[in-house]
């Protein structure tokens, strides 16, 4: 309902504190001046409106999502588009889902987000503030008739921009949050954290070296995790 939009869009923090490191590729004066970074693929959405591209599924998110069209090529292309951007946190990618997602119509939006949250790149926000944005980001693609697909957060024992941070519970905390939202708003969730995890919550060395990022085989991986719940989705 636009009420329960409304309510998701409002648990948003707007606040511009950026974490050393968190966002590569812009400076603090082009992040206060386009806290969301939609100038970031302003250029190729234009490209897609006017070659009049399809869009099968669009893949939003953070590095993790970014990285994947690096490190698995084959996964993507002209009707499968990446949308992530390194450093980004719940909020906002949310705001980018307007012009990134919802303006290509695409039959499926892939969601993977939080990860940045828990590290507090963009400040303090609480679990129920996470959950509340990505359901958000469900309900605006389904008011606008495309099918979400959440992930969840992948695993992580320490952030190497963070260390500070100590991430495995909040995670698993979240991840439970999601799979119980799942049920409650009806979207369909990948639940990546399961495929990828140690007992002790941390992302294998041979799946991610740096502990965050997945590798080559860690895309592998979720790929798997992904294609057994989407059955048509082949690579190429």
């Amino acid at each position: 309902s636009r009420r329960s939009i409304i309510a998701g869009v409002a648990a948003v923090t707007f606040a511009p504190v950026v974490a050393k490191g968190a966002e590569p590729g812009r400076n603090d004066a082009a992040t206060a001046t386009d806290w969301p970074w939609l100038g970031r693929y302003a250029t190729d959405n234009a490209r897609i409106h006017s070659e009049g591209i399809q869009i099968d599924i669009a893949f939003i998110g953070d590095s993790i999502t970014e990285l994947w069209k690096h490190r698995r090529p084959d996964f993507f292309s002209a009707k499968r588009i990446n949308r992530g951007i390194g450093g980004q946190t719940s909020p906002q990618i949310l705001l980018r889902m307007m012009a990134d997602v919802v303006a290509h119509r695409p039959k499926i939006v892939h969601i993977l987000a939080g990860t940045n949250d828990v590290a507090g790149n963009t400040g303090p926000i609480d679990e129920d503030a996470i959950v509340a944005n990505i359901v958000a980001m469900v309900q605006l693609a389904k008011v606008n008739g495309i099918r979400p697909v959440v992930g969840t957060i992948p695993p992580a024992a320490q952030f190497f921009w963070r260390p500070e941070v100590t991430p495995v519970e909040k995670i698993r905390r979240i991840n439970q949050m999601l799979r119980k939202a799942s049920k409650m708003h009806r979207f369909s969730l990948v639940d990546y954290y399961r495929a990828l995890a140690t007992e002790s919550g941390a992302l294998p060395t041979e799946l991610g070296p740096d502990g965050v990022h997945p590798n080559e085989a860690g895309y592998a991986r979720m790929e798997g995790v992904l294609t057994r719940k989407l059955p048509g989705l082949r690579i190429g």
